[in-house]
């Protein structure tokens, strides 16, 4: 396993991080696989355990509250707050009324008295920067957060928030996740420049593009992965969007296949190889796809590899980019870009 240093925190992080969101009813596994893939992990020199409150409406924190119990120390333990709990309109978002709520209720199912890095899940419209950094300022100032981060921010977000820390002499943002891998590169673009100038430390999800790049989808196979059954139409090869990334897997394969590497390691270390990214989350939902993930944590791509991705997935590209999550509101909603 490889460290680097989160941002400018001075905490050392492992380049794999176990990602939760599969503990519980989304990957249907239960309290003693999850707690075997915990140890597996940490057996494996993982240190970075990241879940949601909103992972399966707090079972997936509450199962890694069981699971760490007796070993908290060894773990940089990172959660997120934002996202819908419930119907209750004032149950979500980034305002104070709810991030101190939402972090009391995720200390109590983590069964810990502080989490190491608590970060806004998605950014809020309807709440200022000043408003969410001065609660988070607050809950670090308490000891109940040692840090605090943002999660799919558009990169014009995360300056917008620098700025509000500095102007208001707030804590600030230092790291942010975002969604990157082979077939979704726009992040490249805009959001991991902004991270380096920034110096925030930068740990990316779906490094395997929801198991596009797993090695489990091919062409001629039929797809079965577990996220295909909840999630049919970014599987649907009949959609151009879905052909674009089959044809882009199919030559990815080769690629892959030339070096001697498996398409887990493929991708795991083309991630870990962009300079602004500090390590990639796993969410593994068995200890096979556990081991076959901590299989790329020392690779390394040498150059030609990584030039050879680039002729198949342009660096910036998104091969779907209407899956991306960090649109501004504004695209999507008519009444907010009309008079």
């Amino acid at each position: 396993m490889q460290y680097r240093t989160l941002g400018r925190t001075g905490v050392q992080v492992s380049t794999l991080a176990l990602g939760a969101m599969n503990f519980g009813a989304i990957g249907r596994t239960t309290q003693e696989e999850a707690t075997a893939l915990v140890d597996a992990a940490l057996e494996g020199g993982v240190n970075v355990i990241d879940t949601a409150d909103m992972y399966g409406g707090g079972e997936s924190e509450e199962m890694v509250g069981r699971a760490i119990a007796g070993r908290r120390d060894d773990i940089v333990l990172a959660t997120k707050a934002g996202m819908p709990m419930g119907g209750e309109r004032n149950h979500c978002g980034g305002s104070r009324r709810w991030l101190v709520t939402a972090l009391e209720d995720s200390l109590r199912r983590l069964g810990v008295d502080h989490v190491d890095l608590y970060q806004i899940h998605r950014w809020d419209p309807d709440t200022g920067d000043e408003e969410t950094l001065s609660a988070l300022t607050d809950l670090q100032r308490a000891g109940k957060i040692r840090y605090f981060g943002s999660s799919t921010f558009p990169a014009y977000r995360i300056v917008q928030a620098q700025w509000a820390a500095r102007e208001h002499h707030l804590g600030r943002y230092v790291t942010e996740q975002p969604s990157y891998s082979i077939l979704q590169r726009g992040i490249e673009a805009h959001v991991l420049p902004v991270a380096e100038e920034y110096g925030l430390g930068v740990l990316v999800w779906s490094p395997l593009a929801s198991g596009w790049l797993s090695g489990a989808i091919r062409a001629g196979r039929e797809i079965t992965t577990s996220r295909s059954a909840f999630m049919p139409e970014r599987f649907d090869t009949a959609l151009p969007a879905n052909r674009a990334r089959l044809d882009a897997v199919e030559r990815l394969a080769g690629v892959a296949d030339e070096a001697g590497l498996t398409m887990i390691q493929l991708a795991l270390g083309f991630v870990t190889a962009h300079p602004a990214v500090t390590g990639a989350l796993v969410g593994p939902r068995t200890p096979d796809h556990l081991h076959a993930q901590l299989a790329a944590a020392d690779t390394v791509l040498p150059a030609d590899v990584l030039d050879a991705i680039d002729a198949i997935v342009a660096p910036g590209v998104d091969l779907a980019p209407h899956e991306k999550h960090d649109t501004p509101p504004a695209l999507l909603d008519p009444s907010l870009r009309r008079r």
